[in-house]
């Protein structure tokens, strides 16, 4: 079953994402995908939430959530993911793990570091070329504001361009989408870096921000030698 997160706090955006179980398909049809954004209506439910933007895809999702009070977010996602689970294993008659480990969820700075998130977010089905533009995809959240409105997604703190649709289909830098999945795979805070270096510090994270592999100028040495 999925695990809560790490501690959040209220009023912090965070980029939410869960794979399937060693990459496999979770969401093979039309009714699986509609059944997870019913789900997600029923979290809003049962504990109000900020869903700024989403979209699912066949191995995975992504959800940018703003949560009102500390803790909402564990508890949001927590609901949601042991619900899908129950119903996925009702339907396709299967056992066994649905998702990949727990679920990452790392804070984002709200100013153009949550705009290139969403975007990032939006953007997924045609990086992966399941469509010609980004809001054919029916799974997604700019397909809503391509179209009419949806309870389910609220608006962002930061005010998006006009011509959003044509950001979200143009492709991100090399240097973004890095930052991006650096962010995902460690759970490190996505902002400038004195506000990545604050935000680790109050939610625990520092761990995030430290280089991979062993510290530069400490060469190895056997162990008797040491």
């Amino acid at each position: 079953m999925p695990r809560t997160a790490r501690a959040s706090r209220g009023g912090v955006c965070h980029h939410t994402m869960s794979r399937g179980n060693r990459g496999t398909t979770v969401f093979h049809d039309a009714q699986d995908y509609e059944s997870f954004e019913n789900l997600m209506r029923r979290s809003n439910q049962r504990l109000p939430m900020r869903n700024l933007a989403w979209c699912l895809m066949p191995t995975h999702f992504h959800i940018v959530l703003r949560p009102y009070e500390d803790g909402d977010l564990g508890r949001w996602m927590h609901w949601l993911l042991t619900t899908h689970v129950q119903c996925h294993r009702r339907r396709h008659e299967t056992e066994g793990r649905i998702w990949q480990g727990r679920f990452k969820a790392p804070p984002i700075q709200q100013d153009a570091h949550l705009l290139t998130v969403m975007r990032y977010v939006e953007r997924n089905p045609l990086r992966a070329c399941l469509v010609d533009r980004a809001e054919d995809w029916p799974w997604s959240s700019l397909r809503v504001r391509m179209g009419k409105a949806d309870s389910l997604l609220s608006p962002s703190p930061v005010p998006l361009p006009d011509n959003w649709r044509d950001l979200v289909n143009q492709p991100l830098t090399a240097a973004e989408l890095e930052a991006v999945r650096t962010s995902l795979q460690r759970e490190r805070p996505y902002g400038d870096a004195a506000w990545m270096q604050g935000t680790a510090e109050r939610l625990d994270l520092l761990g995030s921000l430290r280089k991979r592999g062993r510290p530069r100028g400490i060469a190895y040495r056997p162990l008797k030698e040491l």
